[in-house]
């Protein structure tokens, strides 16, 4: 047991969080020391492998996220940006891999997620897919390749419990697509039409968010010409590549230096 590395599931009753445990339960290189849960949630003293519909885990839900960290080398994250936040703080201080998967971070979030990187290895990442970062490569280097003839559109579709538009895949196609045609997003991202908006300014990003039923993920970048498109697309229809990508990514992380990383770096891409 001394040899497998220690891993903290937050937020472990949510639809990420459940395949969060199911996958470190199920790989023979880590334990599951500790699942955390809001103050007051009703998963609370529950055995959470139970309370997963699994077999009796040995270790029950707490909101103690003190204790979680005694014992853990990594902490995987899919929570809400003030959650991330402050725990990155603790797995700063526990010297463990803080995997983080949520979305929405404003800039003052993510100064202080830098300053945490300072004493602790971070990995953050819009989307923990193989398939997802692969497209962020694909992304690149076509906009790379073409000139602002070509409208950019990126089109993400998801389930209606989430609360964040647009989605952190889609913003982090949009950042390559603005590295390929060596621009800053900010600059030229375009985020909302309603109404009489006027034509597209020439070499805006766009960004289109679908909200409906149980979508895992669907993504779409087209680079629309005069006469001709093109699309490329990935579609999720498992919510446990994440998981998997998370614990590539905590397992990954064990021996680098203090730093921001994130998935590209974990597949050496």
């Amino acid at each position: 047991m001394g040899d497998l590395t220690g891993i903290v599931v937050m937020g472990a009753s949510g639809r990420m969080g459940q395949m969060l445990v199911r996958a470190v339960l199920n790989n023979p290189a880590t334990r599951l020391v500790a699942a955390l849960e809001r103050p007051g949630h009703e998963w609370l003293g529950r055995d959470i492998g139970v309370a997963c519909g699994m077999d009796n885990a040995g270790v029950p839900v707490t909101d103690d996220p003190l204790e979680a960290m005694t014992q853990a080398q990594a902490v995987l994250d899919f929570t809400a940006p003030a959650v991330s936040v402050a725990m990155a703080d603790l797995a700063a201080q526990a010297r463990a891999v803080h995997v983080i998967g949520t979305t929405g971070f404003e800039d003052d979030d993510l100064k202080r997620l830098a300053l945490a990187a300072r004493h602790a290895t971070i990995v953050r990442a819009g989307n923990m897919s193989l398939g997802v970062n692969l497209l962020t490569q694909l992304t690149r280097k076509v906009a790379a390749a073409l000139d602002a003839d070509f409208d950019i559109e990126i089109v993400e579709a998801h389930h209606r419990h989430k609360v964040d538009a647009p989605s952190g895949t889609a913003l982090m196609l949009g950042e390559a697509a603005a590295q390929g045609r060596d621009v800053d997003l900010s600059d030229v991202s375009d985020r909302g039409r309603d109404g009489h908006t006027g034509a597209r300014k020439r070499g805006d990003i766009g960004f289109t968010a679908i909200r409906g039923g149980d979508i895992i993920g669907d993504h779409d970048v087209i680079f629309a010409g005069e006469g001709e498109r093109i699309t490329l697309r990935h579609v999720a229809s498992d919510r446990g590549i994440y998981a998997r990508g998370a614990l590539k990514a905590a397992l990954w992380g064990q021996d680098k230096n203090p730093g921001e990383y994130d998935m590209m770096d974990v597949l050496g891409l």
